[in-house]
């Protein structure tokens, strides 16, 4: 089968797994959903929602983000992981979002990506969830299947992204992708990929996996 041919049995195959598929990252508005998406590169959505309820509840504008001092982010964001970085990258996100957007996060690919820590798959949560806009989102999760399940040989998550938009349909991106991460976090996992569980083993061209051992090194 081609990547094209899979797509109706794949989508068909998500929607019936996860039917209630969506953003699992806990957000307001688009300025949280930024943030929060930020904190989560290297870190679990878990992880992230426990610690944003007060961490929102405190920062309620970009301009309170730039006006902190950094070493009081950096405390309050220390849980997720390479806090210093991602304390830079949100101060200067929003100072930007202040000085050129009014304060507002944009709703526009080009403006996002021009925002520091702003990369076109943070751009496309923020779009699909927030904005409404149909996004191909491309985590790890959807990196790692799209190349499992031969729907694409590049590495590159935008020329993923690219190759992914092509073969599905563009009413189906945002619903496709949150769909695929569920199912790389619990189903099609890095390490041991449940093969035997999996409703798409049938047309799969991944070598299927005997319990606790790996056919190859995975994708």
């Amino acid at each position: 089968m081609t990547a094209a041919e899979r797509i109706p049995d794949l989508l068909k195959g998500l929607k019936k797994t996860f039917p209630e598929a969506d953003c699992t990252l806990d957000h307001r508005n688009p300025l949280d959903l930024l943030v929060a998406t930020i904190l989560s590169a290297q870190c679990t959505d878990v992880r992230v929602n426990a610690l944003t309820p007060e961490l929102f509840r405190k920062y309620r504008s970009a301009a309170d983000y730039v006006r902190v001092p950094a070493a009081e982010l950096e405390q309050d964001i220390r849980p997720t992981g390479f806090f210093r970085n991602k304390a830079r990258s949100i101060q200067a996100c929003c100072q930007a979002l202040v000085e050129r957007h009014d304060s507002q996060v944009p709703g526009r690919m080009e403006d996002l990506v021009r925002l520091r820590g702003i990369g076109r798959k943070t751009a496309n949560v923020v779009l699909a969830a927030t904005f409404g806009q149909p996004a191909i989102i491309v985590d790890t999760h959807v990196k790692r299947l799209s190349r499992r399940l031969g729907l694409t040989r590049q590495n590159d998550p935008d020329r993923i992204e690219q190759d992914l938009m092509k073969i599905v349909p563009r009413a189906e991106w945002t619903r496709f992708s949150h769909s695929l991460i569920l199912h790389g976090r619990k189903v099609c996992k890095a390490q041991r990929p449940a093969c035997a569980d999996c409703a798409f083993e049938s047309f799969c061209p991944f070598p299927r996996t005997a319990e606790g051992k790996q056919a190859r090194k995975p994708a």
